[in-house]
């Protein structure tokens, strides 16, 4: 499937079949494909515990639930927690120091004085404002994001959901206290067709685009629409006619009680 189909197809899929595991190497492929995204200065900071229904403790379980869409949660066969580990900018001038031996950073004679002498310097000098939110959770968010892909291309649906409940979440996972819980993803096998109801509703292109300065909108080219509509990126917008009825199948199916919405 090409690339531009299969950003096209993969969005959230928030019913899962609770009955079907997901095998452990299918997971690990989603991890690998974290693992080799790119970082700044390759500190990958980026950080998992991946967390199986099946063989989890209940307290664990438990300290996942969230208030909102809580039935992901609870009927998802795997859930991800992502978490940023800003101990990693400690170790940036070994990771330099690698990118520099790969051949990934600097060029000519002296590069290795200048890394020693004025690059790392630099930024051990700023390593407290490297470890803030900002440039290491937008890198983090693309590891997420070829894990993600990775799942799609498996026959896996994934929901990406926040929780009021991180410091728990943090604490049950034991996760070190340099640690910060980005996002819990669910996995799974779809329950849901595909499609999920079809393409959902976006902000128009013109309002979230500017070049060269706010309020000037970057230029929609009709044609470029045209070719992504044939390769099949934009799929039919919600909602499909017979969504509906599907969700009332899924309702029913799944025994989930109430709206849906908690």
């Amino acid at each position: 499937m090409e690339l531009r189909e299969a950003i096209g197809r993969r969005r959230s899929i928030r019913f899962l079949l609770p009955h079907r595991p997901v095998e452990p190497e299918k997971n690990q492929r989603m991890l690998e494909a974290a693992r080799i995204e790119s970082h700044w200065g390759n500190v990958q900071s980026l950080r998992a515990v991946v967390v199986f229904r099946d063989s989890a403790s209940p307290e664990t379980l438990d300290a996942l639930q969230a208030p909102i869409a809580g039935f992901q949660i609870r009927l998802a066969p795997v859930v991800i927690v992502w978490y940023i580990d800003g101990a990693a900018v400690d170790g940036q001038a070994d990771r330099l120091r690698e990118l520099l031996a790969a051949g990934a950073l600097g060029f000519g004679e002296g590069k290795q004085d200048a890394l020693e002498k004025q690059l790392i310097p630099i930024f051990q000098s700023i390593r407290d404002k490297l470890k803030e939110p900002g440039l290491g959770e937008v890198d983090c968010g693309q590891g997420i994001a070829q894990a993600t892909l990775m799942a799609f291309e498996q026959g896996l649906g994934t929901c990406c959901l926040g929780s009021p409940n991180l410091d728990k979440i943090r604490i049950s996972l034991k996760l070190p206290d340099t640690g910060r819980v980005l996002l819990l993803q669910t996995v799974g096998y779809p329950a849901e067709t595909w499609e999920a109801g079809g393409q959902r509703p976006r902000r128009p292109f013109e309002e979230l685009f500017h070049m060269n300065a706010y309020g000037e909108a970057f230029p929609r080219d009709p044609a470029v629409v045209a070719e992504l509509e044939r390769d099949k990126m934009f799929t039919t917008p919600a909602p499909l006619p017979w969504r509906e009825a599907e969700l009332a199948y899924l309702q029913k199916a799944l025994g989930i009680k109430g709206h849906g919405l908690l």
